[in-house]
């Protein structure tokens, strides 16, 4: 792995100091494994943990390229990570996103657009307690994305995305059903949609931090 390792962190120099960027396409193996005075063995290994996190995309026939390095693409493995966690770890990553996403909805509901807010609203439509578990999650998702995407960050955004996994979603909407406690959390969504409509930057963070906070609450509990 230490070989491994030093293929890995010359590689990232390269893109670091600008000699590879987005889209390019890297040297042929033999080639790229003299200059950086490396065994063919231990790039090529490197080049499969680059593509595993998506910095490097292996074309089979046509070569490897680097890929977009786009904030989203990269937090795929942030996001894989997330699906991994259960019990109480779970926990430390509400922590976070109970720091960045009211955070992140402050800095929205600047932006917000009347279609933004009518997007959200569509999202409710139609939800209720005997909604089932995958469609509640869908609606979850679709919520705090949009709120998301207003704020126009795409590295915050791709690592709420990523923090927001949609497995730990099913478990708790899943936990929210069993308590009958879905119209409560419908309520705090729509109590979000009307403050992001007036504009109101400081109620939407209290009110994010309390909707996140009460999640976080539930999960204390049923961990």
């Amino acid at each position: 792995m230490a070989v491994t390792d030093e293929a890995i962190g010359k590689i990232k120099d390269m893109l670091i100091c600008g000699e590879l960027k987005a889209g390019d396409r890297l040297p042929p193996e033999k080639e790229l494994s003299e200059r950086l005075g490396l065994s063919r063995s231990s790039l090529r290994e490197a080049v499969k943990a680059l593509e595993l996190i998506r910095v490097l995309d292996v074309r089979r026939g046509d070569g490897t390229y680097v890929t977009s390095l786009d904030a989203r693409l990269l937090n795929e493995a942030v996001a894989f990570v997330v699906d991994l966690h259960q019990d109480r770890s779970i926990l430390e990553l509400f922590e976070v996103r109970r720091i960045l996403e009211p955070a992140t909805a402050h800095i929205a509901a600047g932006k917000m657009t009347p279609e933004d807010i009518q997007a959200l609203r569509d999202t409710m439509l139609g939800i209720d307690e005997n909604t089932d578990v995958e469609e509640l999650v869908a609606h979850d998702l679709q919520f705090h994305n949009i709120i998301t995407n207003a704020a126009g960050n795409d590295y915050l955004g791709g690592l709420l995305e990523a923090l927001s996994s949609s497995t730990v979603r099913a478990r708790i909407w899943r936990g929210l059903t069993q308590e009958k406690a879905v119209a409560h959390t419908l309520a705090e969504h729509k109590a979000i949609a009307d403050a992001l409509e007036r504009g109101d930057a400081e109620l939407v963070r209290a009110l994010v931090t309390v909707h996140i906070s009460g999640v976080e609450a539930w999960l204390r509990q049923a961990l």
